[in-house]
């Protein structure tokens, strides 16, 4: 066969591809065998192919596609899955390297070659997305898609229907281990929004490995995929190819027990907001996972945006203008969250009621300016105090803190020394009530009882200071 008469009858962007046989029985190197002048056209607009494309000396047919592109192992999958599996394979994608998207199909060819296997790829470039060609899946990978798209406009509670997702993701994968988490590349932060663990299996919940430092790994990451739309780690060849790229997350991976890892970044209005991944998969059912990720991951990454939203949106809702502690209504709905079931039980509450005291006789005496000062050096301390906690303004002289998970020795060490500064005069002066439930058990139960304890506190602070008592 002609190679290059038989793809010069492509109007599309055409080559043939070809894979080299190891007597070992495994592939080689994948090269372009030949392109018709459409598909080498895109080399020749392209800065990135131009600056890699051969050194520079133009297309030489049979050359690995290395010479004029980077590595990427989904490509290398799919062409394998063609050439040499023998499927049509079709894939509609983004990479971030790109500013297009690719529509890409594959043909195996039935070649007699005893040295190589050999299969078309053919590619069109759009520069937005074309819905009807993202929905053009199998009727499994639509399935399992749709099922996705309809819990998550369905939910009314955010974070149990990413639960059911992840845990839906996970058994489709047949995965030791699969997650989602939330990054924040700006403020360098990151976060765990679910995941779900096989039951039996060695895999440890992500918990055990966040710290501030975990954002340098996800920011490594992205250097790792290189631009591409996801990475995918069948086998040890492929996690090579990590230890090369990544040696760091290498050991990682392989440390806890991580042979294979299909993993997605979530990518909204060209920004990623968190990470999609599934550990020890099923690999014989690679293509399926990819197919069905690859558009389920759009899903998750729009509904995840528009979540942290109607969060900003709140939070500037919900802030007092003089402190810059949270206002009463944002305590009120963070109350409401936590009794109604929308956001997960803590398994511990710490409350800490902590009432300014003498505002009135600074208002009176010295004037509103003077006590908006108090009430900000007040907010400033009670900050400083407990940091990771949530501090809120509930009233005039009045503040919450609510502390989640915290260790009880440690919030009462705090509350001992705010206590121990109130005593003396030249300081600001706090009545405090502190409760703490290590069960987890009802917030308005905790904010009772932490509220009845600061007003015993306030009593004795009146009785030493009876001039300060309110009128």
């Amino acid at each position: 066969m002609d190679l290059q008469e038989y793809v010069d009858h492509f109007d599309s962007m055409t080559c043939i591809m070809s894979v080299e046989k190891n007597p070992d029985g495994s592939v080689g190197k994948i090269c372009i065998e030949v392109g018709n002048k459409a598909y080498l056209s895109t080399f020749e607009k392209s800065d990135e192919s131009q600056a890699t494309m051969n050194d520079g000396n133009g297309f030489t047919p049979g050359l690995e596609y290395t010479q004029y592109l980077p590595r990427d192992l989904n490509f290398e999958h799919f062409i394998v899955a063609s050439a040499v599996e023998k499927k049509p394979m079709h894939a509609y994608i983004h990479p971030e390297r790109f500013p297009i998207w690719f529509n890409i199909f594959s043909l195996p060819l039935n070649i007699d070659d005893p040295d190589k296997y050999y299969c078309t790829y053919t590619q069109e470039l759009s520069s937005e997305a074309n819905t009807e060609q993202m929905t053009n899946l199998s009727a499994k990978a639509t399935s399992q898609v749709l099922q996705t798209c309809i819990k998550l406009r369905g939910s009314t509670n955010f974070l149990k229907t990413m639960d059911e997702i992840i845990h839906d993701i996970r058994v489709t994968c047949e995965a030791s281990y699969c997650c989602v988490m939330l990054t924040d590349f700006k403020e360098k932060t990151c976060r765990l929004l679910s995941e779900d663990i096989a039951e039996g299996g060695s895999q440890r919940s992500l918990k055990n490995y966040l710290d501030d430092s975990f954002i340098n790994y996800a920011k490594s990451w992205l250097e790792t995929i290189d631009g591409s739309n996801c990475l995918v780690i069948r086998n040890d060849e492929d996690m090579n190819e990590v230890k090369l790229r990544n040696p760091n997350w290498y050991r990682s991976l392989k440390s806890a027990e991580v042979n294979s890892i299909v993993l997605f970044p979530l990518q909204y209005n060209g920004e990623t907001v968190g990470f999609i991944w599934a550990t020890n998969f099923d690999t014989k059912d690679t293509d399926h996972i990819k197919e069905t990720l690859e558009l389920t991951t759009f899903f998750i990454a729009s509904e995840i945006a528009n979540y942290q939203l109607l969060q900003r949106l709140e939070m500037l809702s919900s802030t007092d203008l003089l402190t810059g502690v949270l206002n009463r209504n944002a305590m009120n709905n963070r109350v409401l969250r936590m009794v109604s079931g929308r956001e997960r039980a803590p398994q511990s509450i710490g409350i800490v009621f902590a009432d300014l005291n003498g505002l009135k006789p600074i208002n009176d005496n010295e004037g509103h300016n003077a006590g908006d000062c108090l009430l900000k050096e007040a907010a400033l301390i009670l900050k400083l105090s407990f940091e990771g906690c949530e501090i809120y303004r509930a009233g005039g002289d009045e503040f919450v803190i609510v502390a989640l998970d915290k260790p009880k020795n440690e919030l009462e060490k705090i509350v001992e020394k705010i206590r121990q500064d109130s005593s003396k005069p030249e300081n600001v002066s706090f009545a405090i009530g502190f409760y703490y439930d290590d069960k987890g058990g009802d917030i308005r139960a905790a904010m009772r009882e932490a509220d009845a304890l600061m007003y015993e506190d306030k009593k004795q602070y009146y009785d030493r200071f009876p001039e300060s008592r309110r009128k």
